[in-house]
Order: structure tokens, then C-alpha cells, then sequence
């Protein structure tokens, strides 16, 4: 049986990843701060913290104090390598 993703195919959940850092560093998007629960409802997705978490690990996402989230440099840069997901 064949695995449904190639290795340069991104899974299901990184596409999601992927999707929330697209919203994050698409200028034509604004604010550039965003609340966690504005970008479920923009990935369309139930649990975007379940989605923000790994990304704010990783480096890509800085939190602030009270709750809202927005790209870093190295998020930018990674969007810029990968390109936008359709």
C-alpha cells in the first residue's frame, strides 16, 4: 500500500501549518496582528491553538501578552522558500 503523501508533498497538517503562516505573512491581509480564534476562522479550522502551538515552538509565531499572534523573520523567510499553499 502507498502512502498518500509523496516526500516533497506536505501531510494534511502541514498544509494547516502552512495555510496559518500564509495568513500571517500575506501582506495583502491585515492587521499583521492577529487573534488565535480569527485565524481558525480564517483556515477554517475548530483548534487554531492546536495549530499556533507548533508554529510558536518552531520560532515562526511570537505571542503577545494578551493572546495575539504575528509572524516572525524567520516565518517571512520560510513563506518566501516554500511559497504560498493554494
Amino acid at each position: 500500500m502507498q502512502d498518500e503523501n509523496t516526500p516533497d508533498e506536505p501531510s494534511r497538517w502541514e498544509r494547516r501549518e502552512l495555510e496559518a503562516l500564509n495568513v500571517l505573512t500575506d501582506p495583502c491581509h491585515y492587521p499583521t496582528l492577529w487573534s488565535v480564534p480569527d485565524i481558525g476562522r480564517e483556515i477554517d479550522y475548530h483548534d487554531p491553538d492546536a495549530v499556533i502551538l507548533p508554529l510558536h515552538n518552531a520560532g515562526l509565531v511570537n505571542r503577545t501578552s494578551d493572546g495575539y499572534v504575528f509572524a516572525t523573520p524567520a516565518a517571512f523567510h520560510l513563506t518566501s522558500l516554500v511559497g504560498h499553499v493554494v
